[in-house]
């Protein structure tokens, strides 16, 4: 027993720990209409573990349209190049709790379920509600229905994937589909509750290649380092001209200073010149006019004239 112990307690120690083995992969957007435009990281030992990986981001993140964060997008990996993986687009739904509140009472609700295939074969399906102010009879719903359906049928055949998605994302398609339905009844809100990708079809190849990506990711980090850098050396640079100035403001101050005393220390001394130039009669009328004793030595009555 003892011996099995530390069989087991050597391989779990020999057991290499997978979370070192993993690293960080770049997830992109699809080429079109998003040009590769990265919308988040996720972590993984190999290329082959992401594969098929879906990942769930809010149209305002992609697109930055703050009117559309109840939206949430989602990708499905599909290859991978180097620290990058790309994805392609596999469809969007509304937030659960913003259809709630789009729904009240004794309001009518059409739901609908459409199998549409596009122009370049992409096999999609789309989830329609209609919100109306008041409840709906049942044959109007029958009705509305039958007029969603031919409308999104007869978009999807002559449109491409890539027109369907600008179209779904953009609201174009809940107008026509307003406009289609508003001689039955009047709506509130018409909404496409939910787009899901079946079947892929052709992938279109227009737009910028990755590695061309890559290149103008280099090229504006570079600008903006360029930028970030001159506006440091600007800032550092005012900071220098305003202690020069501060600096040669200070030296002013003390040549001044020391000029006024030099000047006070001549006056002193210009006076102290002239005093001991006269004569023992005038220095005591002096002082008798200032109102000072007048007794002492010529010395004692010049320092007290220059007090």
């Amino acid at each position: 027993m003892a011996a099995k112990g530390a069989k087991a307690r050597a391989a779990a120690r020999k057991q290499r720990d997978k979370w070192k083995s993993k690293r960080w992969f770049t997830i992109r957007a699809p080429r079109q209409p998003w040009q590769f435009k990265v919308i988040g990281e996720t972590l993984g030992e190999t290329p082959e573990h992401l594969m098929g990986r879906i990942y769930e981001t809010t149209q305002n993140e992609v697109d930055g349209d703050f009117s559309k964060m109840h939206v949430k997008l989602r990708f499905r990996v599909v290859d991978t190049r180097g620290e990058d993986a790309l994805t392609e687009y596999i469809g969007h739904a509304l937030q659960s709790d913003y259809v709630r509140r789009q729904i009240r009472r004794m309001s009518g609700k059409v739901d609908d379920v459409v199998d549409c295939v596009t122009a370049d074969g992409y096999y999609i399906r789309v989830k329609p509600v209609v919100v109306a102010a008041n409840r709906i009879k049942t044959s109007q719903k029958s009705q509305m229905r039958k007029l969603m359906r031919d409308t999104l049928l007869q978009f999807t055949a002559r449109s491409t994937w890539l027109e369907v998605q600008n179209a779904l994302l953009s609201g174009a398609t809940e107008t026509s589909l307003v406009d289609a339905i508003k001689t039955i009844q009047p709506t509130r809100t018409v909404m496409i509750r939910k787009v899901q990708l079946v079947q892929s079809g052709v992938v279109a190849e227009e737009g910028l290649t990755l590695d061309e990506i890559h290149e103008e990711e280099k090229r504006a980090n570079a600008e903006k380092a360029a930028k970030k850098e001159a506006a440091l050396e600007k800032a550092m640079s005012e900071e220098e001209d305003d202690g020069d100035e501060s600096a040669d403001d200070s030296e002013d101050s003390e040549d001044e200073s020391e000029a006024d005393d030099s000047s006070d220390d001549s006056d002193d001394a210009a006076s102290d010149v002239d005093l001991s130039s006269l004569k023992v009669a005038e220095l005591k009328e002096l002082l008798k006019a200032a109102g000072k004793p007048v007794g002492g030595k010529k010395a004692d009555l010049i320092a007290r004239l220059s007090e």
